[in-house]
């Protein structure tokens, strides 16, 4: 399995095989509205209401904070994401970093909101979005409901990898529980970001069954995914029962590894 069978931006994809229940649609919003203080719910309502009216400017964030040199509507910048149906197109991702740069409680309303979508594609972007939303994850503590949402009541496999791309970025070892429960799933496109996410959530000292679920990974029948396992058990100072190719080489095998590896080595 290569990267380029991880999940696409394609709305397309979205049928009804590939959504979380119609049921418990809301529980997204719900899940991170449970864990707000009284200030920022209110916070939340002013801004709503001013995104609703239109009142927040294309510079200012409904909080009055600075967007930085795109200043595009958070509206605009969703839908320029959207267009761009690759996942890794150059558009969509530069719409992406646009909003997490701002990291601001509009963009926080507006991704959890994608992520409580009824279209696979919304539900994807949203994910990607809140997974470095901000340079200090100013919205973690609200973000990481939402997504354990999603890991728990979502079928498609490119939700479920962005979900957990997320979670490593986040690097919270509360998602942990999540990321172990999805270790076993059946397409590989969700055990590679399984083994992208556990490095990150294992906590110091490591959880053993974090630990465990790793070192399955790290013999997996998909070559990409023991690789990528096997990598995480190295960068955490352990062994498997196999070198990864990365290893193996003493070089990554593409600039795809590379950047991969980066993020992996980032503190």
């Amino acid at each position: 399995m290569g990267v380029s069978e991880g999940p696409s931006g394609a709305a397309d994809g979205a049928g009804a095989d590939g959504g979380a229940p119609a049921s418990g649609r809301a529980a997204a919003e719900n899940a991170a509205a449970e864990n707000a203080p009284a200030e920022q719910v209110a916070a939340e309502q002013v801004a709503a209401e001013q995104v609703a009216a239109g009142h927040t400017t294309a510079g200012h964030s409904a909080g009055g904070d600075e967007r930085g040199p795109d200043d595009r509507p958070a509206g605009e910048l969703i839908a320029a994401a959207l267009a761009d149906t690759d996942p890794d197109g150059p558009r969509r991702w530069q719409a992406i970093t646009t909003l997490q740069g701002r990291g601001d409680l509009e963009t926080f309303m507006v991704a959890r909101r994608l992520c409580a979508s009824d279209a696979a594609a919304e539900r994807i972007l949203g994910a990607d979005i809140l997974g470095e939303l901000g340079r200090d994850r100013p919205f973690a503590d609200r973000t990481l409901p939402v997504l354990r949402y999603l890991a728990a009541s979502e079928d498609d496999p490119r939700v479920l990898y962005s979900v957990l791309i997320a979670f490593g970025h986040l690097r919270d070892r509360r998602a942990l529980p999540s990321v172990i429960e999805l270790a076993a799933h059946e397409h590989p496109t969700v055990r590679y970001g399984v083994a992208y996410a556990l490095p990150h959530v294992l906590g110091r000292p490591p959880d053993p069954s974090g630990l465990a679920a790793l070192r399955r990974l790290a013999a997996d029948e998909d070559e990409d995914v023991a690789d990528w396992a096997s990598l995480g058990l190295s960068l955490s100072g352990l062994t498997s029962d196999r070198p990864s190719r990365v290893e193996a080489t003493g070089s990554a095998a593409s600039g795809e590894i590379d950047d991969l590896g980066g993020e992996v080595l980032d503190s």
